[in-house]
C-alpha cells in the first residue's frame, strides 16, 4: 500500500479522536457547566471519564487487534467518536454528557493500537517510522482545530459538537473505504527475525519512561491555560491562541520518525524529554506575559508530539511481533501517568500554588530523560534494511 493512501486517512482519524473528541471538552467546558449548571466536583469527575474510558479501550484495542487485525478496531473508534460527539451535542443533563464522554474518550484508546498494526502488514519498513509518527501528529491538527472552533463557534457548544461528529463520520467513511481486510492471521503476516525479542526485562525502561513522562506533562494539559489565564490579563481569543499554538507546533511532532533515523532513538528521546520538561519551566518564570506563554505551548506542542512519536517508535522496537502492544502499552502508561500526575496536580496548585508546582513537574521531565535507551549494535540479517548495521535497543 502506498504511504500516503493510509497515512492520510490514519492522521484525520486520529484528528478527530484525539483532537475533537478527546481535548475539545476543556475548551468548551466553561459554556458546558453554565449551560448545564455543573459544578466544580461534577466537572471534575466527567472530566476524569476521558482517561478512565482510555485506559480500558486501549486495552481492549491492543488484544482484539493482535488477534484479529485492525481494520476492526479502526471503524470501531470512528463509531464511538461520532456516537460520542453526537450524544454530547444534544446531551439534556450531566448523565448523557457522561456517556458521549465515555465514548468519545474511549475512541481514542481504540484507535491507536490498530493503526500500528496496519502500518506495520502494508507500510514498506523503510517508511514505518514515518508513517507511524505522521498519524501520531494528527492530533496537533486536531487541537489546533478545536482551538479554532473554540474563536468562531464559542459559546454555542451544542453545534460545536455536531459540527465534530459531522467531520467525524466523513472520515470514518473514508477510513471504511480504505482499511484492507486482512484473510489470514496477522500475528503471521507479519516479518520474524528482524529485531531479537526484548521481553519483559526490556520493556521495563520504556514503560517507567511512559508513566514518568505522564506524570510530567499532566500539569501543562489539566492546567496551563487556567494558570496563564489566572496570571495574566487575557482575553478569550487569546487563550484560546494558546490552544491553537500547541496544535499547530504539535504538527513539528510528526518529524520525529525522520529525527529518530537519523539521530537514534536515545538521542531523539533526550532531546523529547528536556524539551517538554522546559516548557512547564519557561511558563512558570512569566506567565503573564504573552510572548512567553506562546513560547511555552509551541514548546510544549511540538516536544508532546515529538516525544509521543518517539514512545511509539520504542515500544515497537521493543514489541516488534506485535506493533499493536508496541503502541499500546506506552500509551497506556503515558495515560496513567497523567491520572496520577493530573491529581496530584490539582493538590500540590492548591498547597504551593502554579508557579512552584510548574516547576517541579518539569523537573520531573528532566529526571525523565535519564531512562532514555541504551544504544546496541547486533544484526538484523535484513540487507539493506533501515537498521542493518545498528539497532538501538533499551536496556
Amino acid at each position: 500500500m502506498k504511504f500516503s493512501k493510509l497515512v492520510l486517512p490514519g492522521i484525520t482519524m486520529i484528528a478527530v479522536t484525539y483532537g475533537l473528541a478527546r481535548f475539545s471538552f476543556g475548551l468548551l467546558l466553561p459554556d458546558l457547566k453554565q449551560s448545564l449548571e455543573m459544578s466544580n466536583f461534577i466537572s471534575g469527575i466527567i472530566s476524569s471519564l476521558f482517561y478512565l474510558s482510555y485506559c480500558f479501550t486501549i486495552i481492549l484495542s491492543t488484544v482484539i487487534t493482535t488477534r484479529e487485525g485492525p481494520r476492526r478496531m479502526i471503524i470501531a473508534a470512528g463509531l464511538s467518536a461520532f456516537a460520542g460527539l453526537m450524544l454530547m451535542a444534544v446531551t439534556p443533563n450531566v448523565w448523557m454528557l457522561a456517556l458521549g464522554v465515555l465514548l468519545a474518550g474511549g475512541s481514542t484508546g481504540l484507535v491507536s493500537p490498530p493503526y500500528g498494526a496496519a502500518i506495520s502488514l502494508w507500510i514498506q519498513r523503510d517508511e514505518q517510522g514515518k508513517a507511524n509518527t505522521w498519524i501520531n501528529s494528527g492530533t496537533s491538527f486536531g487541537i489546533a482545530l478545536t482551538g479554532a472552533g473554540a474563536i468562531l463557534l464559542s459559546p454555542n457548544w451544542r453545534l460545536t459538537y455536531l459540527i465534530y461528529a459531522m467531520l467525524t463520520l466523513l472520515i470514518l467513511i473514508w477510513n471504511y473505504r480504505i482499511i484492507p481486510k486482512i484473510s489470514a492471521n496477522p500475528k503471521i503476516m507479519l516479518e520474524k527475525g528482524r529485531y531479537s525479542i526484548q521481553g519483559v526485562k526490556g520493556s521495563i525502561p520504556l514503560i517507567l519512561a511512559s508513566l514518568i513522562l505522564g506524570i510530567s506533562t499532566a500539569a501543562f494539559w489539566s492546567f496551563s491555560r487556567t494558570f496563564i489565564q489566572v496570571a495574566g490579563d487575557y482575553s478569550e481569543w487569546q487563550l484560546a491562541v494558546f490552544w491553537i499554538v500547541i496544535g499547530l507546533f504539535g504538527v513539528l511532532g510528526g518529524f520525529s520518525g525522520s529525527l529518530v533515523e537519523k539521530g537514534g532513538l536515545s538521542f531523539s528521546y533526550k532531546l523529547g524529554s528536556i524539551a517538554i520538561a522546559s516548557a512547564s519551566i519557561i511558563l512558570s518564570v512569566a506567565p503573564e506575559h504573552l510572548f512567553i506563554a506562546y513560547l511555552s505551548a509551541g514548546l510544549f506542542g511540538s516536544s508532546y508530539i515529538f516525544l509521543t512519536g518517539v514512545l511509539l517508535v520504542w515500544g515497537i522496537r521493543v514489541f516488534i511481533d506485535h506493533a499493536s502492544l508496541g503502541i499500546g502499552a506506552p500509551f497506556l502508561l503515558l495515560a496513567v501517568g497523567q491520572v496520577i500526575g493530573s491529581a496530584l496536580a490539582g493538590w500540590l496548585i492548591g498547597t504551593w500554588g502554579y508557579a512552584p508546582s510548574f516547576v517541579l513537574y518539569g523537573s520531573i521531565g528532566m529526571a525523565a530523560a535519564l531512562l532514555a535507551p541504551k544504544k546496541r549494535k547486533e544484526a538484523t540479517g535484513f540487507p539493506g534494511s533501515l537498521e542493518q548495521n545498528i539497532t538501538e535497543s533499551t536496556k
